[in-house]
């Protein structure tokens, strides 16, 4: 009879680390997708923010062309691709961005105008919370990675199928400083 309990109770504690370790698994996925979601919720507002910089800049940098060509291009793919064309699209639309606020200085027009004043700190605003946003889902896809990786927990991971997520990276182009040419 004192076996019998032992068994029971050593089942039931292996019941209960199952039934924790999957509810914790799944509340680092959705942790993940919900730091992904804040992230398109940044790169959202920046996609509906760009028309209006490059209507503000047009008539001022006709010899920016290339630059305002990049960013149109960028943003297109800023809401329709996956995590990793997202986030390369995301880092040449900054990189970018900062190339032409830096030419935009050479513009004494634009620079006193109070539309183009307002885009620019709006943008610089969105450009800090996607940098949050990007390390807060980076710090929740390490939190699930290392879940998926380490016994036992991993054993649970792979019969749910739950898999490890790719980090939000910068490209290397990115962590190169912004050069401009002025012709």
């Amino acid at each position: 009879m004192a076996y019998t309990w032992i068994i029971f109770g050593i089942f039931a504690l292996i019941v209960f680390y199952v039934v924790i370790t999957f509810n914790s698994l799944i509340n680092l996925k959705n942790r993940v997708n919900n730091a992904w979601s804040q992230i398109d919720v940044q790169l959202k507002r920046r996609y509906d923010l760009i028309p209006n910089l490059i209507n503000s800049v047009k008539g001022y940098m006709k010899h920016e062309k290339n630059t305002l060509t990049d960013i149109t291009k960028m943003r297109s793919q800023l809401v329709s691709g996956t995590m990793s064309q997202k986030a390369k699209a995301s880092d040449v639309i900054t990189s970018t961005l900062k190339t032409l606020f830096a030419v935009a200085e050479n513009y004494p027009k634009l620079q006193a105008s109070e539309n183009f004043k307002m885009l620019q700190e709006e943008l610089a605003g969105t450009e800090s919370k996607i940098a949050f946003a990007r390390q807060f889902y980076n710090d929740n896809v390490m939190d699930l990675n290392n879940r998926v990786q380490q016994f036992p927990s991993n054993l649970i991971a792979n019969i749910i199928g739950l898999k490890e997520r790719e980090f939000f990276k910068s490209e290397e182009t990115e962590k190169k400083p912004v050069k401009v040419v002025f012709d």
